[in-house]
């Protein structure tokens, strides 16, 4: 019997300092600090879909513990699409599929893997992401300092 389920869920993460930790009762502990508004996290949608395959707690958190570290990559991503299936007729070697879109400003990034382990495609999957998310990211740099980079270049080149 195939089974299939869809997880859509907002992922935001803010870290409480020692004077708002619970218990704590000093009239500041709902007062919001503009200052520090920008070190916080936007919120990220986080789309989860299987198709024949069963969504465990662990499934979950592993996904999430990735997706943590692909925050850490790139804090302007807006949402990410994971999907995790199990095919019956292929061969063993890869049976499970896992694929990423992360939504950033630009081109999304996507990628593919297919594992016989459901964790290990989930760990290339992210690996993947991490490898474009940097060379994205150098390509930015190297565009905004291009007559560095080319001088750089020359030197290089030039055996110095």
């Amino acid at each position: 019997r195939e089974s299939s389920a869809v997880l859509t869920f907002y992922v935001l993460r803010i870290t409480l300092p020692a004077s708002r930790l619970p218990g704590s009762t000093t009239d500041d502990q709902f007062r919001l600090d503009f200052l520090r508004a920008r070190r916080h996290p936007r919120a990220m949608k986080f789309i989860l879909t299987t198709h024949n395959v069963t969504l465990t707690k662990a499934i979950e958190d592993h996904i999430l513990r990735r997706i943590e570290k692909l925050e850490h990559f790139d804090s302007r991503a807006v949402d990410v699409r994971v999907t995790l299936e199990h095919d019956h007729t292929r061969v063993p070697e890869r049976a499970f599929t896992c694929s990423m879109r992360l939504g950033v400003r630009g081109r999304d990034l996507f990628a593919e893997d297919s594992e016989s382990d459901l964790y290990a495609a989930i760990d290339l999957v992210t690996k993947k992401l991490e490898q474009q998310i940097r060379k994205r990211h150098n390509k930015r740099k190297a565009k905004k300092h291009t007559v560095a980079a080319r001088l750089k270049r020359t030197r290089q080149e030039a055996g110095m």
